[in-house]
C-alpha cells in the first residue's frame, strides 16, 4: 500500500477502497487479517452517525463477502493535507440484481504506511434522475410524487419507500437497468 503523502488524493482514495474490497472478496483469509492490512488497530469509522471500531468493521465484512457487490467509485474531488484526506465521491453498486448509487462526503486520517486511522462519512442515496443527469426541477418534482411525462410503472419503491428497484444510468458508461 502506498502512503498518502506519495499519492494523488483522488488516486489514493480510489485505490484504497478498490484494493480493500478486492482483497476482501478475492481472499479466503480471515476478515480480521484483511481489515488489519488496510486499517490501524485503533480505527474508528463514523458513517451517518453510526460508529464502527475494528471489531464492528470486521463484522461488517461478513455481509460484503456474502452479497459480493460489484462497485465503481467516481471521485469528484479530493484534497490531502498531511495525514488527512477529504473527498467527495459517488459509489455505484450492483448487488443481487439491484443497482444504486451513494454520494459520499469523506473526511479521514491515514497512518504513514497508508492504513486508515479514522474516517467520518456522510452519505446520501443518489436519485434516479440525478444518476441519469436529469434536471433538478424534475428530480424535485419526482420527490414530491409528481412525475411529469413519467410512467408510474418505471419505479418500484421498496417497503420503506426506498428506490432500490429503480432504473438508473451508470454514469459515463451509459444506462444500466436493475
Amino acid at each position: 500500500m502506498r502512503p498518502l503523502s506519495d499519492s494523488d488524493p483522488k488516486e489514493f482514495i480510489t485505490e484504497f477502497f478498490a484494493s480493500f474490497t478486492e482483497d476482501l472478496l478475492r481472499d479466503d483469509d480471515d476478515p480480521a487479517v484483511i481489515v488489519d492490512r488496510y486499517h490501524t488497530a485503533d480505527i474508528i469509522e463514523i458513517a451517518d452517525g453510526h460508529r464502527m471500531d475494528r471489531e464492528k468493521l470486521i463484522a461488517h465484512t461478513r455481509p460484503v463477502r456474502k452479497n459480493r457487490p460489484v462497485s465503481r467509485m467516481e471521485v469528484h474531488e479530493a484534497v490531502a493535507d498531511g495525514d488527512r484526506l477529504a473527498a467527495r465521491y459517488t459509489m455505484h453498486v450492483q448487488q443481487r440484481k439491484k443497482e444504486f448509487a451513494m454520494e459520499v462526503y469523506f473526511f479521514g486520517r491515514f497512518a504513514s504506511d497508508g492504513r486508515m486511522r479514522e474516517a467520518h462519512m456522510l452519505t446520501r442515496t443518489v436519485l434516479g434522475e440525478e444518476r441519469k443527469g436529469g434536471s433538478a426541477a424534475r428530480v424535485a418534482d419526482e420527490n414530491l410524487g409528481e412525475r411529469p411525462g413519467g410512467d408510474a410503472g418505471e419505479r418500484s419503491d421498496g417497503p420503506s419507500g426506498d428506490r432500490s428497484g429503480e432504473r438508473f444510468g451508470g454514469g459515463a458508461g451509459g444506462e444500466v437497468s436493475a
